[in-house]
């Protein structure tokens, strides 16, 4: 149920006012309303309604705090390579076996000579076809059978002819691996870093909240230095009352808590190290045949012959040379040479040499260094303020006054209450305690302001006033 409280400030001369607890606003204004006969009005205070408001106030903001773990290393022994592998090449040299061959330098043949012993020469082969055509099957001739001949001596030249004595083979010279010695750095502890707390940085800052705003109140008996006619005797002052403040220290985050980065360089170890430069290789060198020159006579031209047979006589026109031919077997003529063959080539076989290995200590990383971040909560308090809702004014409402309240008025009230279903005793236009009571008991049930005979009543009652 919505109460107002009022104060009294003046009433007209001519009415008497009944002030319920609730009245009908006629005119916020202090001027008095424009009102028609029989109306009254009362001059009114309605004090300013407040409500209080409860807020949290941050006094220092979340942040966070961060705990970092260090890097977590583990100890290992790492094979490093000090000389890398290579190769060794052993030779193996060719291998010659001898062999003994017959060269023929002139073949075995039947020839027809003429002369004897040592004065033998060969018989052409004109006068041997002569002597074939004179009769005489020089196939079927006998070695040893002579003819009588002419002849023209043949011709021979010499020729070199070169004889293969060792044939074309190869060496193998081996050219080693070469080496340089360099200084190498080799990692014994990986780079890693590590995490440092920076703190956050906190500022203290100072603020006014405001818990309970400017206003005006009416206080009475404030003193009046000037006199004013027809003045009540009711002296109100409204007095403005300054806001009120609550001085709050807050510790505001400044800069939050982080982290940094340290980088933590690897470490070194200088070794000696020998690189290969170039492998081991072979080079083959050719090493030509050999050869020797061995002459051999070889024919031009053939000796032109006219032959007759051994005593066969000649014709009376022949011309004998006083010489005969004869058909001779010569054997074949040879020279024995010795000649180195290749019985084993020459074979290069290349043997690994393993690289040379060196065990040192390192720190390999494990876990690298990390954070972890803990939230801190905000930290509040609790402020709890009046905030205005509703302004203090003043104003002129009707009321009821005396010269409302007539027999006739009342006696129509009374029969309402009657009419509604409460008993107000009987309507003789006089309020007794049973019409009081009738009216309380229809306020509580229609749900309006109790306190006695209102405008509010009437109106619901339907009475004319």
């Amino acid at each position: 149920m919505r109460k107002l409280t009022m104060s009294l400030l003046g009433i007209m001369s001519s009415c008497l006012a009944v002030l319920p607890a609730t009245a009908q606003q006629a005119d916020s204004n202090l001027v008095l309303p424009d009102a028609k006969p029989g109306e009254c009005y009362a001059k009114v205070i309605t004090p300013a309604r407040f409500e209080a408001r409860t807020e949290e106030v941050v006094v220092q903001e979340a942040s966070e705090r961060i705990e970092t773990q260090e890097a977590v290393y583990q100890g290992a022994e790492e094979q490093v390579i000090v000389k890398e592998a290579s190769q060794e090449i052993e030779v193996t040299p060719t291998a010659f076996s001898r062999e003994t061959e017959l060269v023929e330098t002139r073949a075995a043949e039947l020839a027809w000579v003429t002369g004897s012993g040592d004065a033998q020469m060969p018989a052409s082969p004109d006068a041997i076809e002569q002597i074939a055509s004179s009769g005489v099957d020089t196939t079927a001739v006998e070695p040893g059978s002579c003819f009588v001949e002419y002849y023209t001596a043949a011709q021979y030249r010499t020729e070199s002819v070169r004889v293969l004595i060792k044939e074309a083979t190869q060496t193998i010279e081996i050219v080693p691996a070469a080496f340089e010695t360099v200084d190498e750095r080799v990692v014994i502890k990986e780079a890693s870093s590590e995490v440092v707390d920076v703190p956050a940085i906190y500022r203290t800052v100072s603020e006014s909240v405001l818990v309970e705003p400017a206003r005006s109140v009416w206080q009475e008996n404030c003193g009046v230095v000037e006199q004013v006619d027809n003045a009540t005797g009711d002296v109100m002052c409204l007095v403005e009352l300054p806001a009120r403040y609550e001085t709050l220290t807050k510790t505001v985050l400044d800069k939050p808590a982080t982290t940094k980065t340290i980088n933590i360089p690897a470490e070194y170890k200088t070794i000696q190290v020998e690189k290969l430069v170039s492998p081991a290789r072979e080079e083959r060198v050719d090493v030509p045949a050999e050869f020797t020159t061995v002459d051999r006579q070889v024919k031009v031209s053939d000796p032109v012959f006219f032959w007759l047979a051994r005593g066969e006589q000649a014709d009376e026109n022949a011309i004998t040379t006083g010489r005969e031919i004869c058909l001779t077997e010569r054997p074949a003529e040879n020279v024995e040479v010795v000649r180195e063959v290749v019985s084993t080539p020459p074979v290069a076989t290349t043997r690994d040499v393993p690289a040379q290995i060196e065990t040192i200590d390192v720190q390999r990383l494990l876990t690298p260094a990390s954070e972890r971040r803990i939230e801190i909560p905000a930290r509040t308090k609790t402020v709890t303020t009046q905030i205005e809702v509703a302004p203090a004014k003043v104003e002129w409402t009707q009321v009821l006054c005396r010269v409302n309240m007539t027999r006739d008025i009342i006696t129509q009230l009374q029969e309402a209450l009657t009419r509604e279903g409460y008993d107000p005793g009987p309507a003789d236009g006089v309020v007794g305690q049973g019409t009081l009571t009738a009216i309380e008991q229809y306020q509580e049930a229609e749900g309006i302001d109790r306190g006695g005979i209102t405008l509010e009543l009437l109106k619901h009652l339907q009475v004319a006033f």
